[in-house]
């Protein structure tokens, strides 16, 4: 019985050691950790933002097997955290499939080539543009890289990140409009 208990005391000490030495990092780790591992709660914001799109049931499984793809393959490296007290700024380098620029030469494609995109009525046919460019977008493997400043605090003792921005969130999924920097 008295082994158990130095077992336990032992491996408390060791568990509120490892938690008192998380870093604003590894926050940041965790947070797109749960994109690589497709976890529920991003699932369901994938979810949720397919239903927002004007997609068709095809079209939405297209979409979300290229989101997916996209959160798989994801990668990223800490580049520096900067302490300020109970905040922190964590610049961290991602790479992702360059989703924008497929979508702007899709845009370019269809301007050259209208006729690709009518129906037999010959009336411009918003599904089949939409089809051509998932299609583009799910063959691509040109990769962007992006560097994103995500800002932690510490909560109750922990890191935790702040709310992550829309330009953030665009880059994740690669969609971020880099033409206007």
């Amino acid at each position: 019985m008295k082994k158990i208990i130095v077992f336990l005391v032992t491996l408390s000490m060791v568990v509120g050691c490892a938690c008192a030495k998380m870093s604003a990092s590894d926050a940041v780790k965790e947070y797109l950790d749960k994109y690589n591992n497709q976890n529920a709660n991003v699932l369901t914001e994938l979810e949720n933002l397919i239903q927002e799109e004007n997609l068709n049931e095809e079209q939405g499984k297209k979409y979300k097997e290229l989101m997916l793809k996209q959160y798989k393959d994801l990668s990223y490296k800490i580049e520096e955290e900067t302490y300020n007290g109970d905040e922190a700024t964590v610049k961290t380098k991602i790479t992702v499939y360059d989703l924008y620029s497929v979508q702007k030469e899709a845009e370019e494609y269809k301007n050259s080539n209208r006729d690709e995109f009518i129906d037999k009525d010959r009336n411009y046919d918003a599904d089949k543009f939409l089809d051509y460019k998932l299609e583009q977008m799910q063959n691509t493997t040109k990769t962007i890289e992006y560097t994103i400043d995500f800002k932690v605090v510490k909560k109750d003792g922990k890191w935790v990140l702040d709310t992550v921005s829309t330009e953030s969130l665009e880059k994740i999924h690669g969609i971020y409009n880099y033409a206007n920097d």
